[in-house]
């Protein structure tokens, strides 16, 4: 499980969108489109799945690495 990630347009800087989700899921999500409070240019940003992605926790990671070795 990760946290579905934008990149704020204003500063370039990588932020949260408050959506938590893992990879296969948003691959296979419909095409949406949503908007997220930015706290670093405190404003609302629109954006499309196309412009977002998904930062796996170090330990969703970790795990993901363990099973890839075991298969």
């Amino acid at each position: 499980m990760g946290m579905l990630m934008i990149k704020c347009p204003t500063t370039g800087r990588d932020i949260p969108t408050g959506i938590e989700m893992d990879r296969t899921s948003f691959t296979n999500a419909p095409v949406f489109f949503s908007r997220t409070y930015c706290p670093i240019c405190r404003t609302n940003h629109e954006w499309f799945a196309k412009q977002a992605w998904v930062r796996e926790t170090r330990r969703a990671a970790k795990h993901k690495v363990l099973v890839t070795q075991r298969t």
